[in-house]
């Protein structure tokens, strides 16, 4: 199926799901209401599941890695090699992510979209590399089009994949050294805010490489002139390979009618790119936390998107994210198992 048809099978949720959903809750065991944004969570899963009563799911990380030519600017307090260092070290079970994941009852699944090293096979490392690390966006695109499609179609790929391996909620997470300055440029091309207002210090730079990395995003839009209303032309121009691989999982996600838990910045900037695609997607997100990175807000508010948490997070890898899938395991469970006033034997408000 052609990408720009199956962007068109993707559909908003049923609000009729809502409704039943909020019948449930409002007969449980407590003042209506009282439960908050758990309440809004659960309703928002049963519609998205389409099921009055969904199981607890079976949960999924998937962390894309990619390399960017930009790192030769200056523009991370890392160097280069680290995204491959790092990938063994998801693999190894030894970041963040892996013990947060854990935590959450999730599986991590470290994907090798685009990193400039070749890795061997191993359990653990789907070997999906579409690019050996994108071009310096300072100096020319990041990409072809038929590339960041690519990468694109990874991600509904693996959604379509896990899905049928019985998964029903998936999560986004990301690694590549400087891809903060390729986010920052998609932030600022779509909503149309200055670059200086929209980006952040990345891994901890200092002020003068934070003026630099400025200058740098300037010059890449500048160079590469996006179409700000074509999702995969900023895709190519300005992007990442992970971050085309998030786009990706977010739309396959929502064409099998799973809920996904973005992270933070970097895969905000790439469920972007996938609400540029289809807006409807947006109705299957689950924004995580509210990220350190001021660009952040900015895409969030452009998508009317609401973030779960809010703890100063940065990391990325998607640690934000599993920490989110405990909220929302937790409003299923309530939605689940909590009396109602008639099982409990519990006069209901005004009775």
């Amino acid at each position: 199926m052609e990408l720009k048809d199956m962007v068109g099978n993707i559909k908003p949720v049923d609000g009729s799901y809502i409704e039943i959903a909020q019948r449930r809750l409002d007969n449980l065991t407590k003042p209506r209401d009282s439960l908050g944004r758990l309440e809004e969570f659960a309703k928002r899963l049963v519609a998205i599941y389409k099921n009055e009563m969904p199981d607890m799911p079976k949960k999924a990380v998937f962390t894309f890695a990619g390399d960017h030519g930009v790192a030769d600017e200056g523009v991370s307090a890392f160097p280069a090699e680290v995204t491959p260092q790092m990938v063994l070290n998801f693999v190894n079970g030894g970041a963040g992510i892996n013990v947060l994941a854990g935590h959450a009852g999730a599986d991590v699944l470290v994907v090798d979209i685009g990193v400039n090293y070749n890795f061997e096979d191993m359990k653990g490392l789907i070997r999906r590399k579409v690019v050996k690390g994108t071009g310096n966006i300072a100096k020319g695109p990041a990409m072809t089009r038929g590339q960041a499609e690519d990468c694109v179609n990874v991600g509904i790929g693996l959604a379509r994949e896990y899905s049928g391996k019985g998964y029903m909620m998936f999560a986004t997470g990301e690694m590549g050294i400087a891809n903060t300055t390729p986010s920052s440029a998609i932030v600022s091309v779509v909503t149309g805010i200055e670059v200086a207002a929209v980006t952040g210090r990345g891994t901890g730079i200092d002020d003068d490489a934070f003026r630099n990395k400025v200058r740098v995003i300037e010059e890449a839009i500048e160079l590469n002139r996006p179409d700000r209303m074509d999702g995969l032309n900023i895709l190519s121009k300005i992007g990442g390979a992970e971050i085309g691989g998030i786009a990706g999982l977010c739309l396959g996600a929502a064409e099998q009618g799973i809920p996904v838990v973005v992270d933070g910045f970097i895969s905000t900037a790439g469920a972007l790119i996938a609400y540029l695609m289809e807006p409807a997607v947006s109705d299957y997100m689950f924004p995580a936390h509210n990220s350190v990175e001021v660009g952040h807000r900015a895409m969030l508010e452009h998508m009317n998107l609401r973030p779960i948490l809010d703890l100063d997070l940065r990391l990325g890898e998607g640690t934000g994210a599993a920490l989110a899938m405990t909220i929302l395991d937790a409003s299923l469970k309530v939605y689940r198992e909590m009396a109602t006033f008639g099982e409990a034997g519990v006069s209901e408000e005004g009775a």
